[in-house]
């Protein structure tokens, strides 16, 4: 589904960019719909040249589209929410990709109330494999759920939640990428010290962390099933997986994810004051 709204990305980072760049190629947008703005005016005119979108000022780009992306980090989105408060009416819907940030926070400091839309998407929206959770606001309609859909999908998988597990799903997929680059840099290691040349170790690891995720997605088994479906009583694999149980594995998981998920708790409640 397309949209015909006039869509605002104030923020033209990598997620930014990702994002208006997926409408695109998606068709789910023309470049005339986008306006974006950024810290440096360089950036705008380098997107404005390289997609056909219109630049400007974040004043600018809120005061003139229909739906306002932000795109911006948690530390500056109060400034940005302050200056751009008097563009903004309450027709707008507003789409926040701050993590941590409620919706609560950035309704007071705009004009309540407000159609709010969060979103946790993860950093492969760059190459269009995103996980993004999404959450309404109280004023957030289902037209707005289809448009904000219609965003993310552009960059990969959307699902719908409730704003208070955001939190855990950015312990999961939002964290998540950088648990797994933790782990293929481990292993890549592991077999450099093996023996293997490093471009090899890393050509294999890259294929192999693809060719696991790829089979997980297309299979109907679960993850379990796939995992003892690749380990013989007794073999090479058994081995490896009793070393992985003995360190602990699934705890230090569940540690880390916890702890992230404590943290953008943390980081939300920082925020909660006007």
């Amino acid at each position: 589904m397309g949209t015909e709204k006039k869509l605002g990305f104030i923020g033209a980072g990598n997620m930014g960019e990702a994002l208006f760049k997926g409408l695109l190629k998606t068709k789910a947008a023309r470049p005339e719909q986008i306006h974006v703005s950024a810290r440096r005016p360089e950036r705008v005119q380098e997107l404005v040249k390289a997609y056909g979108v219109r630049g400007g000022s974040n004043a600018e780009v809120a005061r003139e589209s229909d739906v306002v992306v932000l795109c911006v980090k948690p530390q500056i989105l109060d400034q940005v929410l302050r200056g751009i408060s008097p563009e903004v009416s309450r027709e707008k819907l507003i789409v926040s990709v701050a993590a941590g940030v409620p919706i609560a926070a950035i309704e007071r400091r705009l004009h309540p109330p407000m159609r709010i839309v969060r979103a946790m998407p993860n950093t492969p929206a760059t190459v269009g494999a995103a996980a993004t959770a999404l959450a309404l606001g109280e004023h957030a309609t289902d037209a707005d759920l289809a448009t904000a859909r219609t965003i993310f999908d552009s960059v990969g998988l959307t699902v719908l939640l409730e704003e208070s597990q955001l939190d855990a799903v950015t312990g999961l997929s939002g964290s998540g990428p950088a648990y797994f680059f933790l782990f293929m840099e481990a292993l890549e290691a592991a077999a450099h010290a093996r023996g293997l040349p490093t471009e090899i170790a890393h050509k294999l690891t890259l294929e192999t962390a693809f060719g696991a995720s790829q089979m997980a997605r297309l299979s109907n088994e679960s993850l379990s099933a796939l995992r003892e479906q690749v380990t013989s009583k007794g073999g090479t694999t058994a081995a490896a997986l009793d070393v992985l149980d003995a360190a602990g594995l699934r705890a230090i998981v569940a540690h880390a994810v916890a702890a992230a998920d404590r943290r953008s708790a943390e980081l939300a409640a920082e925020y909660g004051t006007p």
